[in-house]
């Protein structure tokens, strides 16, 4: 999946969630995913909690993370 397709998925708007951002069309927050997904929460367990979202939504939120992170500069101060 490319950056391109996850930004179709991933939307921020502060009228939502106050600008924080969910996978698009619902109130998911991103971090709320990442945050299960950490605490090894399977993914059929998720999908069926939260019925709206979709395993290409999980992956859309994957990448999502991977960009801004790849992003992130890190400045040594030792």
């Amino acid at each position: 999946m490319t950056s391109m397709i996850y930004k179709n998925r991933i939307t921020i708007d502060p009228k939502i969630m106050v600008g924080k951002p969910v996978v698009a069309g619902t109130r998911i927050p991103v971090d709320l995913v990442l945050g299960k997904l950490a605490r090894n929460v399977d993914v059929d367990a998720l999908l069926r909690d939260y019925p709206r979202l979709t395993r290409e939504d999980i992956q859309a939120v994957l990448q999502y993370a991977h960009d801004i992170l790849k992003g992130e500069e890190v400045y040594p101060t030792a």
